[in-house]
């Protein structure tokens, strides 16, 4: 487990990614368990940069990358009980997590772009360091970027690893272009037995002045039907939530006065403030996914288009954890940490 945000940057080590200019470190926080860290052979694949990355990072059995859709890189995450995962690189987007029976958990979008275009339409992708419309684009930069890739690991425990990868980004040029703070961000997804676990870590690397962001992992979650009465979120009663679809800009408080929130009859956009750690969505088919804000974040958002993305609006519903209502504030040399953990339970 990760250290508190509070005392985590005093805890935190460098690890230089071989090959690398042995000036460049990386941030890296402090695991309570030793992690066995990758080093295997070079890859057949002809793709010098998939070979490097399996070179420096893929570990048996548990992580290897190769290229997904439009050729952009992805790690691929396995667990020992057939559990899997996909990240891209791009945008540090989670696209998929399936179960040890084949079910895919998450939804990417028909429309969904791999070409860098535009950010990754569905999954799980990261807002930072903005939530929604402001003063730099949608939900900031974070799923535009390339990020790097500074790490893997599984547990040593040979019954059970835990396959994780670990990205990094740092300020450039298109970065500063929106948001001119200085920072050092980490994301690193975690393939456990029940659970996907995903972790933003962002440092403030200013030494004199704090830097403040809102942020949030825009979760897709396929269901059989959004319309279906047994597709609900539940958790959220007795909580005051932002209607964006009554005003996406200012939009009014309410109270959430019903045991579920439902979908299928108008545009849901809600920011709930203040959740309690754990929002079920019931997904029709005889289970639920908890979304389990564990550390950081403080909000949940809950969306669904409807009619906005007519095509495929009933096949998904986004179950956010998010830091919202109140912008984190990072003091210097500090490190804020967000962690969420899904998990399928059967209703």
């Amino acid at each position: 487990m990760a250290l508190a945000a509070s005392s985590m940057h005093a805890a935190m080590r460098t690890r230089t990614v071989r090959g690398s200019t042995p000036a460049v470190a990386h941030a890296w926080p402090t695991r309570a368990r030793t992690r066995v860290f990758a080093r295997a052979s070079v890859s057949a694949s002809g793709d010098d940069e998939i070979d490097a990355l399996n070179a420096a990072f893929a570990i048996k059995d548990s992580v290897r990358f190769a290229r997904g859709n439009g050729g952009l890189p992805v790690a691929l995450l396995t667990h020992k009980n057939g559990c899997t995962s996909t990240v891209y690189l791009f945008g540090a987007c989670v696209t998929s997590w399936t179960q040890k029976s084949g079910d895919e958990v998450l939804y990417v979008r028909p429309d969904a772009a791999f070409d860098k275009t535009k950010p990754i339409g569905g999954g799980a992708p990261l807002c930072f360091p903005q939530f929604g419309p402001g003063a730099m684009q949608q939900h900031g930069f974070a799923r535009n970027c390339d990020w790097e890739v500074i790490g893997s690991s599984a547990d040593v425990n040979p019954d059970d690893p835990e396959p994780a990868v670990m990205l990094a980004l740092k300020p450039n040029d298109f970065t500063r272009s929106m948001w001119d703070e200085p920072f050092e961000a980490t994301y690193e997804v975690t393939l456990r037995r029940e659970k996907l676990k995903m972790e933003l870590c962002v440092k403030n690397t200013s030494k004199d002045k704090p830097i403040d962001f809102t942020a949030a992992l825009h979760t897709y979650i396929e269901v059989t039907d959004c319309a279906n009465s047994g597709v609900f979120a539940r958790g959220l009663m007795g909580k005051t939530y932002l209607d964006k679809n009554i005003d996406p800009i200012n939009p009014p408080p309410r109270v959430q006065d019903h045991k579920d929130v439902f979908f299928g009859l108008e545009l849901c956009d809600r920011i709930y403030l203040d959740t309690d750690p754990e929002t079920l969505l019931y997904v029709g088919s005889g289970a639920a996914v908890a979304v389990e804000n564990t550390a950081g974040w403080t909000d949940t958002v809950v969306w669904n288009p409807h009619l906005t993305m007519k095509e495929c609006y009933k096949n998904f519903c986004c179950i956010e954890s998010a830091a919202v209502g109140k912008p984190v504030v990072v003091q210097p040399g500090k490190v804020w940490r967000g962690e969420t953990n899904l998990s399928v339970i059967d209703v």
